[in-house]
């Protein structure tokens, strides 16, 4: 558990292999009005990523020296705040604005919700329709620390945070509103790495997110996992 949390806003963006898209999120992130402070986590990327990042002003950038899945970054960037609200941003996003990223802040600073998820609306046709389906998968949300710090076994969950945080928030009856992020999108992992690896890399992605529904149902069993391939 961590120390009191102190008054302020942390974005926390964590990055695996992002250094062709990351600028343009970071420099949304610093337009933001709301924030306090811009977190890096670069989960052990094989490419600029992390020097990209540091080109950018006032932006603290903690370099990891092995992948450890999102949600091993996300609790790296929580560790290294203090702050009492936490901005979770992916990195791969397309058309994301400062206001954008104040748009779902604002409702913590002003004590309407316990956690606020941004969802995608008018940017790709592809992203839109995923959010449909899936809106409790979005990356991009803020909330109170301590709902964050509920979460079980959050740095062993990888891909699967997204439904872990949606999950500790209707255990405990948190309050959550949706807002709409109007022309943002994120990359395909297709478009990123191939169709192949991409294919391959999103299954691994469901995989993930199936093994975080049943991990938080059970005992924790302390087995070391085998290492997946990274894409």
């Amino acid at each position: 558990m961590s120390e009191q949390p102190k008054k302020g806003v942390a974005i926390i963006i964590p990055a695996f292999n992002e250094e062709a898209r990351i600028l343009n999120v970071l420099q949304a992130a610093k337009a933001s009005k709301l924030k306090t402070e811009i977190i890096v986590v670069d989960d052990g990327s094989k490419d600029r990523t992390s020097e990209v990042a540091r080109t950018v002003e006032g932006v603290k950038v903690i370099k990891l020296k092995a992948n450890r899945g999102k949600g091993g970054a996300l609790v790296t960037g929580v560790q290294a705040t203090k702050c009492g609200i936490l901005a979770f941003v992916d990195a791969d996003l397309g058309g994301l604005q400062g206001q954008h990223i104040d748009d779902i802040i604002r409702p913590l600073l002003n004590d309407q919700c316990d956690m606020c998820v941004g969802i995608f609306r008018g940017g790709k046709v592809w992203s839109d329709m995923a959010q449909r389906i899936t809106p409790y998968l979005s990356g991009q949300r803020a909330m109170k620390r301590e709902l964050f710090e509920a979460v079980p076994y959050m740095a062993d969950l990888r891909m699967g945070v997204e439904w872990a945080l949606t999950n500790t928030a209707e255990k405990r009856k948190a309050k959550v509103i949706r807002v709409l992020l109007r022309g943002v999108s994120n990359c395909a992992k297709e478009q990123k790495m191939g169709i192949v690896n991409g294919l391959k890399a999103r299954g691994i992605m469901y995989m993930e997110i199936t093994e975080a529904m049943v991990k938080t149902r059970r005992k924790r069993v302390t087995t070391r996992r085998p290492k997946r391939p990274r894409f």
